[in-house]
């Protein structure tokens, strides 16, 4: 099965692993996009797992009627192996009562003690 993060490998290769909690992410755009895959197929428990302490909500809630569709990264800053602070640009698609919309979001990212964690994201997008 491909992975519904598009990134062009099968979800066993991608993002099955880190949904699984079987490894971590090893950048701030693989842990991006294994966050839209938890959207894509309802793991609310990996979104928490991936989010940081000092934002993180305490339960999170996953509306079954959004149908994720699509991820396009758009540019990504710092996030690599050895950083400790990325910011992922993004839009994420989806349906909800047949209509289609997306979501573009800057997300930034900490890595603590070899751990990438979602920070918060800005709604809007700088020009392209």
């Amino acid at each position: 099965m491909r992975c519904p993060c598009l990134s062009g490998d099968t979800y066993d290769a991608c993002c099955g692993p880190l949904l699984a909690g079987d490894s971590s992410a090893p950048t701030a755009e693989r842990l991006m996009r294994s966050r839209f895959t938890a959207f894509a197929v309802g793991d609310a428990d990996h979104l928490l797992r991936s989010w940081h302490p000092s934002t993180r909500p305490s339960h999170l809630e996953l509306d079954d009627a959004v149908r994720w569709t699509r991820l396009e990264i758009f540019e990504t800053e710092a996030g690599g192996p050895f950083d400790t602070i990325g910011f992922v640009s993004f839009e994420a698609f989806y349906r909800e009562e047949g209509t289609q919309s997306s979501v573009k979001e800057r997300s930034r990212f900490v890595r603590e003690d070899r751990v990438w964690s979602y920070v918060d994201g800005a709604p809007e997008l700088p020009s392209r």
